[in-house]
């Protein structure tokens, strides 16, 4: 899905980098996809000119068609030379966002599968009832960790990738750095979800005290992901759910 976005965003660019500022960071909105398929050149959109643009726009766009439809004729009346390759561009435009289309279709009806797969897991309530956890991140859990025996949280934290190494120089040491192995895939779902737990007054304490210790915004998330990976295993390993506690400030 990212390759054909990517994919469409070049062709915008090649023809007319101003239509591509504009219409680029929406390709995930359907009404751009549905403009792209029924208008795939500039030449199409100035010829329908900005009221049927609106109106295409606003079925499936309410709250910003009007808007959009403005800033696309803003974009358009930037360039004013047609660029080669744009002929080949309306034959190649529509298919690519028809396929985009059929491709998010696809991505929402497997998140509904997914999302009563999780539902259905023994494990689904207490994940979920973690700061942060919401059914895709389960899912990533469930997937990575079940059927997996650790027998401490140090040693779950080392298969995500989040206990950090010593590096040693001959008899010296250059002190703990992020590891760069472990399960990768693990570890953005518990990183991502040290961020989303951000609203959580227990997380985000913890997350300022590392902040004023000086610590980056990415540092200060591997510590969070790193004590949540640690609560993660308790609740796994004796089967209970998050139990909030009081924020303790630094």
């Amino acid at each position: 899905m990212t390759a054909t976005s990517n994919r469409i965003r070049g062709l915008l660019m090649q023809v007319h980098p101003a239509l591509e500022r504009v219409l680029g960071p929406h390709l995930d909105h359907p009404a751009v996809l549905d403009l792209l398929q029924k208008y795939p050149t500039p030449t199409a959109m100035k010829a329908a000119g900005l009221t049927r643009l609106g109106t295409r726009l606003l079925k499936l766009a309410p709250r910003i068609g009007r808007r959009l439809a403005e800033e696309i004729f803003e974009a358009l009346s930037e360039q004013t030379v047609v660029v080669g390759g744009t002929h080949a561009t309306r034959a190649v435009l529509p298919r690519l966002a028809e396929q985009l289309t059929t491709l998010r279709h696809q991505r929402a009806e497997i998140a509904v599968e997914v999302e009563e797969l999780v539902e259905a897991n023994p494990l689904e309530p207490i994940l979920t009832s973690m700061p942060g956890v919401g059914v895709r991140t389960a899912a990533r859990l469930i997937t990575e960790v079940s059927g997996k025996k650790f027998s401490t949280a140090g040693h779950l934290a080392s298969y995500a990738g989040l206990a950090p190494v010593t590096r040693r120089s001959g008899s010296s040491i250059r002190g703990e750095h992020p590891s760069r192995r472990g399960n990768k895939a693990l570890k953005r779902a518990l990183f991502l979800s040290a961020f989303a737990a951000l609203s959580d007054p227990v997380s985000r304490t913890y997350y300022d005290r590392k902040i004023a210790q000086g610590k980056r915004h990415n540092q200060a998330l591997i510590a969070l992901a790193r004590r949540r990976c640690d609560v993660l295993y308790a609740m796994l390993r004796d089967g209970t759910i998050y139990q909030a506690q009081s924020p303790s400030t630094p």
